[in-house]
């Protein structure tokens, strides 16, 4: 089923129902803009994303797209796939308690400060591998699939992340997950038949 709003998210995560309603509160109290992106909330300014929701089976996440450019004062930020993503930053919580909402506000207000003055981290894309964050979220949610990514070569990698990251629109990148997921599992790289 294509998720098409943050309530249909919400069917498909019940056991984070009330942090992920607190999480979406907060960000909705600044000036961001909802909408779905890869399956899951994704908020915006001026049609940039700055951070996304994800909910996962031991934790669920904030995902700041530049995330790198935050100062990060409280250590909370991790780098989900240290080496591989150069600009994303994730803050996740495995508990209610863990929410601290005028710490988040304050994390949320200086991203969006640092999207408002055009700040943004740039790499390399051909010395850089770039992990799309739908990618990134099925290896959270299937360490088979991670695992099996992580035995291509980085050029094999490097096809599947820009297969995924030249669609533009959010259903064509969807589609062409499902496509490769099997191939990853198969330990067949994307163009391999045109190899033989």
């Amino acid at each position: 089923m294509k998720i098409t709003s943050f309530d249909e998210y919400l069917k498909k995560h019940k056991k984070w129902e009330k942090e992920l309603t607190i999480l979406r509160t907060l960000i909705l109290e600044t000036q961001m803009e909802e909408s779905i992106k890869w399956g899951a909330p994704t908020y915006s300014i001026n049609k940039k994303n700055v951070v996304g929701l994800g909910a996962f089976k031991n934790h669920i996440g904030l995902w700041f797209f530049n995330g790198a450019l935050l100062e990060d004062k409280n250590n909370v930020l991790i780098n989900a796939q240290e080496g591989k993503t150069v600009a994303m930053r994730q803050w996740r919580f495995t508990s209610m308690d863990e929410i601290d909402k005028k710490l988040i506000l304050n994390y949320l207000k200086e991203a969006i400060s640092n999207q408002q003055e055009g700040k943004e981290v740039i790499s390399a894309r051909s010395n850089n591998l770039i992990i799309p964050i739908e990618l990134e979220q099925a290896f959270e949610e299937n360490n088979k699939l991670k695992l099996a990514f992580g035995e291509f070569t980085p050029y094999k990698k490097k096809e599947f992340a820009e297969y995924l990251l030249e669609a533009k629109r959010d259903s064509t990148r969807l589609k062409r997950l499902e496509k490769i997921i099997p191939m990853i599992l198969k330990r067949e790289g994307l163009n391999d038949k045109y190899r033989k």
